[in-house]
């Protein structure tokens, strides 16, 4: 059947033309798209080795089915995450693909109208493409929470182009049964919207330092240059950005809500005056490090997957806020001991993960004996180096999980949920996993991976300088007077091993690793973290940071190799493997075999050469 324009709103005209076709296939899917109170909210299926069969309430953020071990996802969940384990259907175990009217006979919108049906408005509209969709009754339902208002009152492609996983049939034809109309031809610019009025998700993000090291500026990721990793504590402005997405506004900091969600499903809120006001303010200083640290030092013996970081994806801070223990025990959890892990356990009561929610959608989570740990210092950090977080690092609030990949502390943190089951966020469930040598990324089981939590012992070297010992005096940047005989080069660099283990020896060899000699380990407690006095100046229950390290070298031995190289080991006597290709996995991550750095000496040697 053709539709018919007739009189009345957009909205009214095409509910008067789909209550004609309400025999159509488009509509069946549109009556199953459209959630309206909590009781008829539509449910999610999904299938995978310990889920096939579950059915989820996206809504409730509830346990649906008794006895069994799944759990509805939080409202606040990404999208992303959700649909990314095998969506398979909206209420029926086949896909329904919607049909639209003819688009030249659907209602004509002006682009103005759409804006006036933002955040606040009694309807929310949005865009993609060309048409015109009313997700008023879609927003409390949807998968993603309420990060779809981002695009209220504009055009939602330039995120759906974030969260590619929207990018399937079975979501467009969701999108299909809200259809009210198409943008006016007076407002289209060869048949599309002008770029002046699509919003840029990223356009209130923050200036970044101009001496990073950018491998992308939307989302950003910027490393730090390896000079300027000098220092035992990185600043602020120089530590490292690792971004998934946009970064979120936040007007009343103080005033920032996070939600602790217990297994029973209660709820307890704090804002983040109540943390400050009411329990005890802990300091560490932790190192964080992005799992792709040294990615391109991989890819290099064959490409992988993913930012092409160098050594710069790592960082050291000291960080302060309160202890998520601490919290949780006020939230009534018993956290001595945490509660039981057994893995026999059938009922989905037990809890054995803390999920980590952000503003922006981005989730992930660690094991539940780490969050409750009396010496895990898992921490809802508030400050970095003494000064509010910048709002590239989580400000106004994030969880800092010491000793764990860097993926696991999330910023703008707003929710933390207890739940028998890891976070559903594709950066849990599939980015932030390792596979044999021999896989591939097509057809991969993401459920046979384990999800990164602690890092492996990593080291590398950030500076490399040329000593004349024809110099009567060198007056280093490590703050002692040298007087060498010989030509010299310096080094220096970091090592660091996660889960707590402390580096316990550097090695360096200028023969390509069959001899070696020990670097000079430095001390912790200033800001250059030379002053010698080590482990009494560290703060946190474990080492949570990483070592800096120096070695001089003379100047001839280090000609006969032609290269450096660095590996260390912590004191569980783990140490690096020689060879990338014994960890090489298509995705890059964990990037920790010994680096290589070529050395060409020059042909003379004038004071100090950078």
């Amino acid at each position: 059947m053709r539709w018919t324009p007739v009189s009345g709103s957009p909205q009214l005209q095409l509910q008067r033309h789909l209550t004609r076709q309400s025999s159509s296939r488009g509509m069946l899917a549109a009556r199953f798209a459209r959630p309206k109170t909590h009781n008829n909210a539509r449910m999610l299926h999904f299938q995978g080795p310990s889920w096939s069969g579950t059915t989820f309430n996206p809504n409730l953020g509830r346990k649906t089915t008794p006895r069994s071990r799944a759990w509805a996802f939080p409202v606040a969940a990404s999208a992303l995450a959700i649909f990314s384990f095998g969506l398979t259907t909206y209420a029926t175990s086949q896909s329904l693909h919607a049909e639209a009217p003819p688009e030249e006979s659907l209602p004509k919108i002006r682009f103005a109208e759409v804006r006036e049906h933002g955040i606040g408005a009694k309807s929310i509209w949005v865009t993609r493409g060309t048409k015109v969709y009313d997700i008023t009754d879609w927003i409390e339902a949807h998968p993603g929470g309420e990060v779809i208002l981002r695009a209220a009152g504009g055009s939602i492609d330039p995120y759906w182009k974030l969260f590619t996983i929207h990018q399937k049939q079975d979501v467009y034809d969701i999108l299909e049964s809200y259809l009210i109309g198409v943008i006016d031809p007076q407002d289209l610019v060869n048949g599309q919207l002008p770029t002046d009025d699509i919003d840029d998700p990223f356009q209130t993000d923050p200036k970044r330092d101009t001496r990073l090291l950018v491998h992308s500026n939307r989302p950003c990721n910027a490393e730090t240059p390896g000079p300027q990793l000098s220092a035992f504590i990185t600043p602020n402005p120089l530590f490292y950005v690792r971004n998934h997405l946009w970064v979120p506004q936040v007007a009343e900091p103080e005033e920032h809500k996070l939600t602790i969600e217990l297994v029973d499903g209660t709820e307890k809120i704090y804002t983040l005056r109540d943390l400050r006001a009411k329990f005890p303010e802990c300091k560490i200083h932790a190192t964080l490090q992005c799992s792709g640290n040294r990615r391109s030092h991989m890819s290099a013996t064959k490409h992988a997957t993913g930012l092409q970081w160098d050594v710069g994806a790592i960082g050291t801070a000291e960080w302060s806020g309160v202890l998520l223990r601490d919290v949780l025990a006020d939230a009534g959890v018993n956290v001595n001991p945490h509660p039981s892990i057994d893995p026999e356990e059938k009922t989905g009561d037990v809890v054995r993960h803390a999920q980590f929610i952000g503003a922006e959608t981005y989730g992930a989570s660690i094991p539940i004996s780490k969050a409750l740990a009396s010496d895990g210092d898992v921490l809802l950090a508030y400050s970095m180096n003494g000064e509010p977080l910048p709002r590239d690092h989580g400000y106004p609030l994030r969880v800092i999980v010491p000793g764990t990949v860097a993926a696991r502390s999330v910023k703008w943190l707003s929710r933390v949920v207890l739940s028998p089951e890891e976070s559903p966020s594709q950066w849990q469930r599939r980015d932030y996993k390792c596979f044999g040598p021999n896989v591939q990324a097509a057809g991969v089981n993401w459920d046979r991976g384990k999800s990164i939590q602690e890092m492996p012992v990593q080291s590398a070297i950030t500076s490399l300088q040329e000593i004349s010992g024809h110099v009567p005096e060198y007056i280093s940047g490590r703050g002692r007077i040298y007087w060498l005989d010989d030509d010299h080069i310096a080094l220096e660099g970091y090592a660091f091993s996660g889960g707590g283990r402390e580096i316990v020896r550097v090695d360096i060899s200028t023969d390509g690793g069959r001899t070696w000699q020990q670097a000079e380990l430095l001390g912790e407690s200033d800001g250059s973290g030379r002053d010698g006095k080590g482990d009494a100046a560290r703060k946190g229950s474990k080492c949570w940071a990483w070592k800096r390290w120096k070695c001089d070298i003379p100047k001839m031995d280090a000609a006969i190799g032609g290269e450096f190289v660095v590996k260390a080991t912590d004191e569980s006597y783990n140490t690096q493997p020689e060879s990338y290709m014994a960890t090489w996995n298509f995705r890059g991550n964990l990037t920790s075999a010994w680096q290589r750095v070529p050395y060409a000496p020059t042909k003379e040697i004038r004071g100090l050469v950078p």
